[in-house]
């Protein structure tokens, strides 16, 4: 008998009326990530021979294993497991893992996934009667270790309650053990985690503090193109919500939980008996995002074996990834002059305003705007953010690149790395540039095996201080820095910034406050443009 379970989710069923469109067919296409567009030639990225991963309670079916797949050769996983182990035929399927799966490899004609060719390994953590962390850490870490270490994202589209963590008064600290563990296996098996936003009827945040990974939150259509925040989610600081206080679904301190908005309202798409559904939540919004890392790391892998120029397996980094998704997000769209950097579509929040309406835009201190981070996914952009290649700060770089490199304040690292654009940018144009690293996390290893064993902990060893700056190419004091960011609690850092006038600049990655290691790995994307 399969086995239907109750969510801790981020989604809910629709059926609105006045919702124009329908569908992954939009979603997935120009009006959504526009991913279509890099399924066909030239391009042909699918996400074939690139494995990523999904934890959810339950699991989807898998065809030739549950007899709930058996009219469903639309939607092909892997392989699915519960926890640690290998799932048993017909145990802990769920339609709404189902569902989310489908968002990322349908192979349907008219529901396409966003990388319908991508392996899916898929792991049911099951019910639990307290705090399933453990088993949700033991979970993600089978998944992680699948295709020989190589899975490259993992999908979480559940959450856990800070009512259901063991911690006294728990909080949004980021030092939940679901959350350390996300943090840790990023950087261990480096993957990377794609989390759905902290949405709906509260009470479901954890693991929506992580450092390392993303945080997702979604958007709705408005005129047919999925451009606005949708009013189920609660952002990195909401409201009270069905009598919850606000501050058991925020950060602790100034800390920001949104990275990315990805299309999530009125999706639809396949349960396990292959019949279909519409839904709305963070929960799909988030597998958007995930598979789009197949589509960046199918291209990345075809450029490294093909031994390309300015390609190397950095390429693969999740803080590379994440800086280069996070970086080409819309915000503003470009009146087709290239100023605002191409970007095809204007952000609204919930008030209708823009990201040069938000407090990110105007404080340094904040990189993320508490609603959509730093915008709405669109993984074409992506792709020509991350196509240019990987740039070291030793020569000039090109306007649109990215780098994975090292800081420090001794002298295995320099304290700053400066990258100076090799063109001179024009005048009233805007420069985007993200800096992504990670929080050291340790596993409190008893039994060295280095792998997570129910009943182990992990510990917070912090986060090490970077911020960047926009500087004039001659300029070496960052008081005189056209702008920065420079939070002090965030892994991330971005500048949206005007060029003041036609000039030689540079970014300046900086090592401000050491916590942990002496050296801190880091990685940047930008996107400028050149005087014309």
């Amino acid at each position: 008998m399969v086995k239907r379970l109750g969510w801790l989710i981020g989604g809910f069923s629709a059926s609105l009326l006045a919702t124009p469109v329908w569908g992954l067919a939009v979603s997935v296409g120009e009006a959504g990530i526009d991913a279509l567009r890099l399924h066909a030639a030239p391009y042909n990225l699918t996400g074939s021979k690139i494995s990523i991963g999904q934890v959810e309670i339950g699991r989807p079916a898998q065809f030739g294993l549950d007899k709930a797949a058996v009219n469903n050769n639309v939607v092909q996983v892997g392989q699915v497991f519960f926890r640690d182990d290998r799932a048993q035929a017909n145990d802990y399927v769920d339609g709404h893992a189902s569902n989310v799966a489908s968002v990322m490899v349908s192979e349907d004609k008219y529901l396409t996934g966003v990388a319908p060719d991508a392996t899916l390994y898929s792991s049911a953590v099951g019910i639990v009667e307290r705090s399933g962390q453990p088993e949700e850490c033991l979970s993600s870490q089978m998944v992680a270790m699948q295709d020989g270490g190589q899975v490259r994202a993992i999908n979480f589209s559940f959450g856990e309650s800070l009512v259901q963590d063991p911690r006294p008064d728990a909080v949004l600290d980021g030092n939940a053990l679901l959350t350390q563990c996300v943090d840790w296996s990023s950087s261990f098996h480096d993957v990377l985690y794609v989390i759905a936003g902290n949405q709906g009827t509260g009470g479901i945040p954890i693991p929506t503090d992580n450092f390392n990974g993303m945080t997702i939150a979604n958007s709705t259509q408005v005129n047919g193109v999925f451009s606005k925040v949708d009013y189920s989610n609660l952002g990195s600081e909401p409201a009270t919500v069905l009598g919850r206080s606000p501050d058991s679904e925020s950060n602790v301190g100034p800390r920001r939980s949104v990275s990315l908005v990805a299309p999530g309202t009125n999706i639809e798409m396949f349960n396990p008996d292959g019949s279909s559904i519409r839904a709305t939540g963070s929960s799909f919004a988030a597998p958007h995002v995930t598979a789009a890392v197949a589509l960046l790391h199918q291209h990345g892998d075809r450029q490294i074996s093909t031994n390309q120029p300015n390609w190397s397996l950095d390429a693969r980094r999740h803080e590379v990834t994440k800086a280069v998704l996070m970086n080409s997000a819309d915000k503003i769209q470009d009146s087709g002059d290239g100023l605002r950097l191409g970007m095809s579509r204007t952000m609204l929040m919930q008030n209708n305003k823009t990201w040069l309406d938000s407090d990110a835009y105007r404080d340094p201190s904040l990189p993320l705007d508490a609603e959509i981070g730093t915008g709405h996914l669109n993984v074409f952009r992506a792709y020509q953010q991350f196509s240019p290649g990987q740039w070291s700060p030793d020569e000039p770089v090109p306007a649109i690149g990215w780098d994975y490199r090292t800081v420090g304040d001794s002298s295995d690292a320099p304290e700053f790395q400066d990258y100076v654009l090799e063109q001179p940018l024009q005048g009233g144009s805007f420069v985007s540039a993200t800096l992504t690293w990670d929080r050291e996390v340790s596993l409190q290893d008893a039994n060295s095996s280095e792998e997570y064993n129910l009943g182990e902990l992990f510990e917070d060893a912090g986060l090490n201080n970077l911020d960047i700056y926009l500087m004039r190419a001659e300029d070496d004091d960052i008081s005189d820095s056209i702008w920065s960011s420079v939070s002090e609690v965030d892994s991330v850092e971005h500048i949206f910034h005007e060029v003041p006038e036609t000039g030689q600049y540079k970014i300046r990655v900086v090592y401000r406050d050491r916590v942990n290691a002496p050296t801190q790995d880091y990685a940047l994307a930008w996107w400028t443009m050149p005087a014309q």
